[in-house]
């Protein structure tokens, strides 16, 4: 559920009328509900509450600041994929030893920043990478706490640009080579092997991926502490899908129902749990403002001012995202596409969509644009980035300003002999 609802046919974010804030703030603009952000969290969390576990938030969901202060103060710990997140994480107050540091390609630079920081756990991704940490933990004279990233080679059933645990996929050491590359690391000097982690994608939406993947990381930490390994942690990684359209996942209740059993065959593991987009996901909209309306002799445009410089996932992963408008009221619904200003054909929020007719000036919102929506915005075209804005109850607060044409060329430079 979610706080972005309908008052007398005027969408609302808790208390406050979208209109408002895009009257005042300007379009496009991200709005986050804190109240439906703060509802998604605290679900997930109590579905493992049985278990000794920690969810940490995967900022590349979503980093803003404010976002992360907001479930920090939750409890949350943070997921992060890169010195600039763990940048972001410590500047909103999270422990650092409640924080997970993944990624294929963390550079030593990196490593060291985390290392100096705290951080409660490397996901290793490959021998190459473990070796290279090895080697920045000896020159600090400490230990690097590691999980290696395991790949089940188990298929999620999501779009392969976001399915990550196939043999295939980039992602993590093989199953096959786990029982070897755990020996290997075991006898690195300044590396302390204290977890199994394993991801397998993002937007699944059935429960049966998350009980196959599970159960072999499960016998796999059996053999390892066979072995004598000392595996004080299993990373089950995010991946839970939400509702875009019709898609009916699995609540965070029946998910940890489904993998229960085969957790509580270890005894002795804290849990860690690394959702994104179902915290977050549901939680924010994307609003435009109807610019123009074109018709071809093949199709109907509307043409807005949002972007896929400010939302890719429609053109990057064909994703569905429900358009709806900010006053709803009874008119003739056509089959249009919905597309920005940017200079690129591929640039649509949605292709063939039947909607009510927008007219210019009209506001819509794009829905649940909580989880890689800003976060993956560029200036592609030159193009400011949008405003976020955070509402709580009756109020809201602009929580990142709009972007401006001074600040697009902010850090750039002419050299002496253009002058």
């Amino acid at each position: 559920m979610n706080f972005f609802q309908y008052q007398d046919n005027e969408l609302y974010a808790e208390q406050v009328p979208v209109k408002q804030i895009a009257d005042e703030v300007g379009t496009p603009v991200y709005i986050y509900s804190y109240n439906t952000l703060m509802r998604h969290f605290k679900a997930f969390d109590a579905a493992f509450a049985s278990l000794d576990h920690l969810v940490c938030f995967a900022v590349k969901a979503n980093s803003n600041l404010a976002i992360l202060k907001s479930l920090a103060q939750a409890g949350a710990g943070m997921d992060i994929v890169s010195g600039g997140e763990l940048y972001r994480a410590l500047a909103a107050g999270v422990n650092p030893e409640k924080i997970v540091y993944a990624g294929v390609g963390k550079t030593q630079t990196e490593m060291e920043y985390a290392l100096k920081s705290g951080v409660l756990l490397f996901n290793v991704e490959s021998q190459a990478e473990l070796q290279s940490l090895n080697q920045v933990a000896g020159q600090l004279g400490v230990k690097a706490r590691v999980a290696l990233r395991v790949n089940p080679d188990v298929d999620p059933q999501t779009h392969p640009y976001i399915s990550t645990g196939l043999k295939e996929n980039k992602f993590g050491i093989s199953i096959n080579q786990a029982i070897q590359e755990y020996q290997a690391a075991a006898r690195l000097e300044n590396i302390q092997v204290v977890g199994v982690h394993k991801h397998i994608g993002s937007q699944i939406t059935e429960v049966g991926p998350f009980v196959d993947s599970v159960g072999k990381i499960v016998d796999l930490i059996k053999q390892l502490r066979g072995m004598g390994l000392d595996i004080q942690y299993l990373n089950l990684g995010g991946g839970l899908g939400i509702t875009y359209d019709d898609e009916t996942p699995p609540s965070p209740e029946n998910f940890a129902q489904a993998i229960m059993p085969l957790i509580n065959e270890l005894g002795g593991c804290k849990v860690i749990l690394e959702p994104g987009r179902v915290i977050a996901g549901n939680a924010g909209i994307l609003v435009a403002r109807v610019m123009y309306k074109k018709t071809t002799p093949a199709k109907g445009f509307v043409i807005v001012d949002a972007g896929m410089n400010d939302l890719i996932r429609p053109s990057l992963y064909g994703a569905y995202h429900k358009i709806i408008p900010l006053h709803k009221e009874k008119r003739p619904e056509v089959e249009v596409d919905v597309v920005g200003p940017i200079c690129e054909t591929g640039d649509f929020l949605a292709q063939k969509r039947t909607l009510p007719e927008f007219r210019r000036g009209d506001l819509m919102a794009v829905m649940s644009a909580g989880s890689y929506g800003f976060s993956m915005s560029s200036n592609y075209n030159s193009r400011p980035r949008a405003a976020e804005v955070l509402v709580c109850d009756d109020k809201y607060y602009v929580i990142r300003q709009r972007e401006n044409f001074e600040t697009l060329i902010q850090g750039e430079s002419v050299p002496g002999f253009l002058q």
